[in-house]
């Protein structure tokens, strides 16, 4: 009977509850801490622009003013041009003092290695940053399941516990009969008094422990529970690769192509492009009258590293940052396949405890329906009749630790694989 009573309080129609798995796998997805998962996700992808965006040209506008102590040119001039000029005292010549001037100017690289294996490194990043994200709400998925089962599972206990209490009161009653009748000893009624009290304190201890649960689903979900959520498994996991490490593996990758991309700053040429055009005014020295000129220039720059310690150093540097990582990866992998295994063999013991586990709830309940003849008839003690009450709240509760347990195994192994949660619980 305890044992339906569990099963219906797991399989309960979700329309007799007030929230249902679903509503709370929704609420979590706009908990802050997704949230904020979602904002690395978009920072990832900014740093990755800002990469690219140094492939583009820029392009700038300018103004200026300048006073020279000695005339100074506007404009390169040819020798011939100038020739021409001085024999010409009328001719405005393009040297002043005070010059004003405004243009354009433009930059661009052409071939600059690094930035090409920097974008690769941006991109591995911002595929951390996503998978992450994934991993880190299948996690809170997970503990949000964990969390029900365990409430759940107090859930269950709470009323094998008052099945006890209704059981000790009406041995209570019996016995003070007995006891007001002059048949029996008053101190039998102590020993279920106390009997009763331990039961209220489990009762006490069992609500103080629900109340951290809610509490856990609330910072989960900002919702309030007053009773666990009906739910049911509709699959089971697949196994795969420990895909909860692919944020770390894909990190990893990223930094080796950090330290590729310091390399290429050592022993890779750039090239890159430059542009400017100029509109400069003064008042010829010559004649102070106004003259304006404009000019512009292109060119092409190539540049070859010889010698900058600071690019050996950071060199050093990507390696050491890429190195601590591949090796928390290699911890990480050797720790997660031993959890995995111990895991994936618990599962199998938890589902072989529960059946072993529902046998005896029934033969200690069956025996405690004998105890109680038994005591009635005086053929058995109080402190044995109160060994049988304990010993079948003692295994119901081992019994629907069990639920617990495979509920919160599954899930540990479905965020190890990163299997959808929403496609086995509901």
């Amino acid at each position: 009977m305890l044992k339906n009573l569990f099963i219906a309080l797991i399989f309960t129609p979700i329309i007799l509850n007030a929230h249902s798995m679903a509503e709370l796998f929704d609420a979590l997805k706009q908990n802050p801490n997704t949230k904020l998962d979602e904002i690395s996700v978009k920072k990832s992808q900014i740093n990755n622009d800002k990469v690219y965006a140094t492939l583009y040209p820029k392009i700038n506008l300018f103004a200026k003013y300048n006073h020279f102590s000695k005339p100074t040119g506007i404009v390169p001039v040819p020798p011939n041009t100038l020739i021409k000029m001085v024999q010409d005292p009328s001719v405005a010549q393009p040297f002043g003092r005070d010059v004003y001037g405004y243009g354009a100017s433009f930059t661009m690289p052409l071939f600059v290695k690094s930035i090409y294996t920097l974008v690769e490194q941006t991109k591995m990043m911002s595929k951390s940053s996503r998978k992450n994200k994934q991993i880190n709400l299948l996690q809170n998925e997970a503990l949000l399941v964990g969390t029900n089962a365990t409430l759940q599972y107090l859930e269950a206990l709470k009323k094998s516990l008052e099945s006890k209490q209704y059981s000790l009161n009406e041995t209570y009653k019996f016995v003070k009969i007995k006891v007001d009748s002059g048949r029996g000893a008053e101190s039998e009624l102590y020993k279920i008094q106390d009997a009763l009290n331990g039961v209220e304190i489990a009762l006490n201890n069992i609500e103080i422990t629900k109340q951290k649960a809610y509490s856990s689903v609330e910072s989960l979900t900002s919702i309030r529970l007053d009773k666990p959520v009906d739910m049911e498994q509709i699959s089971t996991y697949k196994e795969g690769d420990f895909q909860v490490l692919e944020p770390l593996k894909l990190k990893s990758l990223a930094l080796s192509y950090g330290v590729k991309a310091q390399k290429e700053k050592i022993y890779w040429p750039s090239l890159s492009a430059d542009g400017r055009y100029n509109r400069n005014t003064t008042d010829a020295y010559n004649n102070d009258k106004s003259i304006t000129e404009d000019y512009s220039q292109v060119g092409v720059t190539l540049s070859i590293p010889l010698l900058n310690m600071n690019n050996y150093a950071g060199v050093d540097e990507a390696k050491i940052e890429a190195m601590k990582v591949k090796t928390q990866l290699d911890k990480e992998s050797v720790s997660l396949k031993a959890q995995t295994n111990a895991l994936q063999n618990s599962l199998d013991l938890i589902e072989n405890s529960t059946l072993l586990y529902e046998k005896s709830v029934k033969n200690k309940q069956k025996l405690l329906n004998i105890a109680k003849i038994s005591f009635k008839n005086g053929r058995m003690s109080m402190e044995e009749y109160l060994r049988y009450e304990d010993e079948l709240v003692a295994q119901e509760a081992k019994l629907y630790e069990s639920f617990m347990l495979k509920w919160q195994t599954l899930m540990k192994l479905a965020v190890i694989y990163a299997n959808d949660i929403e496609e086995i619980v509901r």
